[in-house]
C-alpha cells in the first residue's frame, strides 16, 4: 500500500514560481515511481512529470518550465513550477505509478488528495 500527501498549492501571479511537495509512505512506496498530474475545471486530467530512480520524464505541456526532483532521505518528490501562467490553474495531484508507466505519465495506481494552484493574470 502507498499513501501520498501533496502540499504547497496556493495563489500566485503569472510569471512566479511555486514548488509542490509530495510525501510518500507505505510498505510498498519504494516499488513505485512518483508522478504529478493536474486537472483544470471542466478538463481531463493531464500527466505532467514522473520520476523513477534518477530518470525524469515530462509532458510537452510543462517541459522546460517544470522540474521534478526527489529527496530519498525524506521520501518526498517535488515539482518546481516556473514561469506560471493562468492556464496552469488546476488541482495538482501526485501519484504512484509503476516504473513501466512512468515514461508515459499514465495510469497511476495510488493517488494523493490534490492541492489547488491558482495563477492570476
Amino acid at each position: 500500500d502507498v499513501q501520498l500527501q501533496a502540499s504547497g498549492g496556493g495563489l500566485v501571479q503569472a510569471g512566479e514560481t511555486l514548488t509542490l511537495s509530495c510525501a510518500a509512505s507505505g510498505s510498498n512506496s519504494g516499488d513505485y515511481a512518483i508522478g504529478w498530474f493536474r486537472q483544470a475545471p471542466g478538463k481531463e486530467r493531464d500527466g505532467l512529470a514522473c520520476i523513477s530512480y534518477s530518470s525524469k520524464y515530462y509532458s510537452a505541456l510543462v517541459r522546460g518550465r517544470f522540474t521534478i526532483s526527489s529527496d530519498n532521505a525524506k521520501n518526498t518528490v517535488s515539482l518546481q513550477m516556473n514561469s506560471l501562467r493562468p492556464e496552469d490553474t488546476a488541482v495538482y495531484y501526485c501519484a504512484a505509478l509503476t516504473r513501466r508507466n512512468c515514461p508515459f505519465i499514465y495510469e497511476a495506481d495510488y493517488w494523493g488528495q490534490g492541492t489547488l494552484v491558482t495563477v492570476s493574470s
